[in-house]
């Protein structure tokens, strides 16, 4: 499949040190997030609350270590010939509260959590469910309006856990803050203790000696400067969510390669236009923009082998990709394209009275971000554009989105500007095609209809690719259960058990 793919450090590995509380055996994690988003409730979660969402709750199915689907509340399940129905079987058990986990329970949460993820992104990829039916006993079926062959895939995504009465029935109980922690309040609410359930609690066989076979997961949220010095100084064995902004502080030199683990990731990894107005308003100023980006020199200052740009919004090499949608300007070089983009800026300067071509970018502060900031600005400046950070989101002209796909497929990635989110400029059209897309009769006419709007979108330009995103984790050479994966996901539960 050609997609990017990232050359995995892997080699020597600092020795383990001062890890965990003391010598009880808990692994201690660092995830590079707020306290907020980490340990937040809702649907709207960080890339480090659906890993605390995807241990404390779970969905009828879940993610593995390698980021395949694997049973969860459903132990099995099957798929109609047509792929308009999905039939799961749910496991023996109970809910937390000690209710029995029926279909009609598991119908009412899957519901409850299907309304509350209306108006996002999710909610839109999960609209062709057109009904949930609870059948005899624990048989569980949802039906679509139009096949979706990733609904596996979404299904297991943590946002879609089950609960009832609030509880969460994942494999892991939480205890945040913990309660032997001396530290300041503050400190505290950074810190959690993820302990495993009982192996009844979690679906399998009980076994005598199941407590010597899992161990507690000390978690902390930090920011990425903390996070890493945590790793080095020997304190944590484990940081995840690391993003570009973090890289430049990640140690790669001979003495630590192994620690640095990229994931191979699909997504968004560009500007999104926030306010179509001045030198934004029409599509072929901001193709100047996209024309204007050397996108391999954006991300040489990184030293990151195997990252491959795209002038796509969807990830090339998807299966659903029927190859329609080329990559723009090939053959072009950028003195060329520079050329260009620099006469449209001159001209619309002209056309509006000799303005001042100034955009805002909101982009957080970082290492790494403000490394690419500058670079930006340069290649900007090359072509009469004034690159400047903006003070808020809500004054921004751009915005820089950095995001992981849910799912390999065409629609996520096109859901991720659908006009119904307000996210910011959009196109109707584009939208228009995709629902054309889930009528159609075959996956061939699906994927015409995806590919067009994928080039609807394009011309628009209201989306300005760089390539994929950018995830590490710093992974001591002791630690079992990581695994890279596409996805970037690294559920904890695997982390916590120790092999036999």
């Amino acid at each position: 499949m050609a997609r990017p793919e990232f050359l995995l450090l892997m080699a020597l590995a600092l020795p383990l040190a001062g890890c965990g509380r003391g010598d009880d055996g808990a692994l201690a994690v660092a995830f590079i997030d707020t306290p907020e988003n980490l340990y937040g409730t809702g649907v709207r979660l960080s890339e480090g609350g659906q890993h605390v969402r995807a241990a404390t709750g779970a969905g009828l199915i879940a993610l593995d270590a390698n980021g395949e689907v694997i049973p969860a509340l459903a132990d099995r399940w099957i798929v109609t010939d047509d792929g308009r129905s999905f039939i799961f079987r749910l496991r023996d058990g109970t809910w937390p509260d000690g209710r029995e986990l029926t279909a009609e329970s598991a119908r009412s949460a899957l519901l409850a959590t299907l309304r509350a993820l209306r108006g996002t992104s999710l909610g839109l990829d999960l609209a062709p469910i057109s009904e949930i039916r609870a059948m005899a006993g624990r048989v569980i079926e949802i039906r679509l309006s139009s096949p979706v062959p990733m609904l596996l895939q979404l299904l297991a995504q943590p946002e879609l856990a089950l609960s009832l009465g609030g509880a969460g029935s994942g494999d892991m109980a939480m205890e945040h803050p913990p309660a032997h922690c001396s530290r300041p309040a503050q400190q505290c609410a950074a810190l959690a203790v993820l302990t495993m359930k009982p192996p009844v609690e979690r679906g399998i066989p009980e076994a005598e000696d199941w407590h010597e076979y899992v161990r507690e997961i000390d978690l902390r949220a930090a920011t990425a400067r903390e996070a890493v010095k945590l790793f080095d100084d020997g304190e944590v064995s484990l940081v995840l969510g690391g993003r570009i902004g973090a890289l430049p502080l990640a140690d790669v030199g001979p003495l630590s390669r192994g620690t640095v683990q990229l994931d191979p990731v699909i997504g968004l990894f560009g500007l999104h236009v926030r306010r179509a107005q001045a030198l934004l308003e029409r599509p072929r100023e901001r193709e100047a923009l996209a024309m204007a980006i050397d996108r391999a020199a954006l991300i040489a200052p990184f030293n990151i082998d195997g990252w491959v740009p795209t002038t796509r919004v969807v990830a090339p090499g998807l299966l659903d990709d029927p190859g329609t949608v080329p990559e723009r300007w090939s053959g072009r070089p950028i003195e060329a394209l520079r050329a260009e983009a620099s006469a449209r800026v001159a001209a619309w300067r002209r056309e509006n009275g000799a303005a001042e071509a100034s955009l805002a970018l909101a982009i957080d502060r970082s290492p790494g971000l403000d490394i690419l900031f500058r670079e930006l600005a340069a290649q900007f400046g090359a072509v009469g554009i004034r690159l400047e950070r903006a003070k808020s989101v809500r004054e921004a002209d751009l915005v820089l989105l950095d995001r992981v796909a849910r799912y390999a497929d065409s629609r996520w990635f096109l859901n991720q500007f659908n006009c119904s989110l307000g996210n910011g400029a959009c196109t109707p059209q584009a939208d228009r095609l995709v629902r054309e897309a889930l009528e159609a009769d075959n996956t061939g006419a699906r994927a015409e209809k995806l590919a067009e709007a994928e080039a609807a979108l394009t011309m628009d330009n209201v989306f300005i690719p760089f390539g994929s995103p950018l995830r590490f984790s710093l992974v001591r050479g002791t630690v079992q259960g990581f695994v890279p994966n596409r996805w970037a996901f690294h559920p904890l539960p695997p982390l916590a058990t120790i092999p036999r």
